[in-house]
């Protein structure tokens, strides 16, 4: 017997009010792509800006410690 084919993708099944799902209908039309792929986007987009917000939330609290306010404080500092 030969191996089952395994997916490499998984399924998630959302929901979405329905003027947005007309808005994501919409978009992937224009833009010829699947609905997945916009959804993939976003979700990459989502990551991208909530890393951004963890590094600036970190460098926030790193100058409050060393009691930097000003970028030329910062520069002074570094060097």
């Amino acid at each position: 017997m030969s191996k089952p084919i395994r997916r490499k993708t998984r399924v998630l099944n959302i929901s979405v009010p329905p003027e947005m799902y007309s808005d994501i209908e919409e978009v992937a039309e224009a833009e010829n792509r699947t609905k997945s792929e916009l959804m993939r986007e976003a979700f990459r987009h989502y990551q991208f800006v909530r890393r951004w917000r963890l590094i600036r939330g970190w460098g926030e609290e790193t100058a409050v410690r060393l009691n930097l306010e000003t970028d030329e404080e910062l520069e002074a500092f570094l060097g």
